[in-house]
């Protein structure tokens, strides 16, 4: 029995059976082709398991502006026309290089239905045209504008939140410690499945390598494209778990998947946050891989992780 085999007898059936398909779609993996070909690849790919997507009152696209003058596109989701809603900033997955407003854009919509919240997904800049730590910047330039002009959204100023999948959980967890530093509360930090480590050496990234969506030679190049030196791999602001001191960070709400590559350094920040006295919420959805999230029409523990997370958002902005 290979390990392959016996990892795979602890997926559920219905994540069996999406990798089966996916095996028998038979497309290039990302890591194969260009950078602008992947993102193509993967944005066309990104909606064939989300569940439906769900009509808002309000949808709206518009620019936030960078340190360096660019203008960072950025689409609001909001439940309602009502005013002084409380703001998520979400910061999507795929590895600092692929992924889009457009590839999250299902689950943005879920969470901002379902949280009653607004949410404002960004297009912050990818590797590797944009190396580190330009997405670090550009995330947390984004959520300073929203620090003070939420209220022009028609957004409440006062009760914020960071969330994201994946490399944008990463992103979250350092926007967290930056706004920490910055004296900025924020109600919550919402992590699904973050990167946290520096070198991926702990046991599930061994356990997990292969067969599962994100496969290590996927995970090698997406990093290799935005990382390009020891000093940067080992920088807090790519690997949260390096950070001195987190004490004082926004409540967390961390959501893992079980049979997936970075699930021991998401328990492992959640063990560092909880040591330095933050409130912590952990779920750890079985028999499910990384990007379970956006598979929602097919795998229910996407629906429940949806679920899971929206009430922690409704808690954190008193919303209940």
């Amino acid at each position: 029995m290979t390990d392959l085999h016996i990892h795979h007898t602890r997926l559920t059936p219905q994540m069996r059976s999406v990798l089966q398909r996916m095996e028998r779609a038979g497309r290039p993996p990302l890591h194969t082709l260009l950078p602008a070909q992947a993102r193509a690849a993967y944005e066309a790919g990104a909606d064939v398991l989300e569940v439906p997507r769900a009509a808002l009152a309000r949808v709206d696209d518009f620019t936030i502006r960078a340190r360096d003058g660019h203008a960072m596109p950025a689409r609001l989701y909001a439940p309602s026309l009502d005013t002084g809603l409380p703001v998520l900033l979400y910061l999507h997955g795929g590895g600092f290089t692929i992924g889009s407003i457009a590839t999250h854009d299902v689950l943005c919509r879920e969470l901002a239905r379902r949280a009653g919240c607004m949410v404002v997904s960004l297009d912050y800049r990818l590797a590797p045209e944009h190396k580190f730590p330009t997405a670090c910047h550009d995330a947390w330039d984004a959520l300073a504008w929203l620090a003070a002009h939420a209220d022009t959204l028609g957004g409440d100023r006062a009760r914020l939140a960071v969330g994201g999948d994946s490399a944008g959980g990463t992103l979250s967890a350092v926007n967290a410690i930056l706004a920490r530093d910055a004296g900025l509360p924020l109600a919550l930090q919402l992590l699904f499945y973050p990167g946290c480590a520096a070198h991926q050496d702990t046991p599930s990234h061994a356990t997990f390598a292969r067969g599962l969506v994100l496969e290590e030679p996927a995970i090698s190049w997406f990093f290799g494209n935005y990382v390009t030196t020891r000093a940067q791999r080992e920088d807090w602001r790519f690997a949260p778990l390096h950070a001195d001191d987190v004490e004082g960070v926004a409540a967390a709400w961390i959501g893992l998947a079980e049979c997936d590559p970075l699930v021991d350094e998401g328990v492992d920040y959640a063990d560092k946050l909880r040591a330095a006295g933050v409130a912590v919420d952990l779920e750890i959805y079985r028999g499910v891989t990384h990007e379970f999230i956006k598979m929602g029409r097919a795998i229910p523990e996407a629906l429940q992780a949806h679920a899971d997370a929206a009430a922690a958002l409704r808690r954190a902005f008193g919303l209940e």
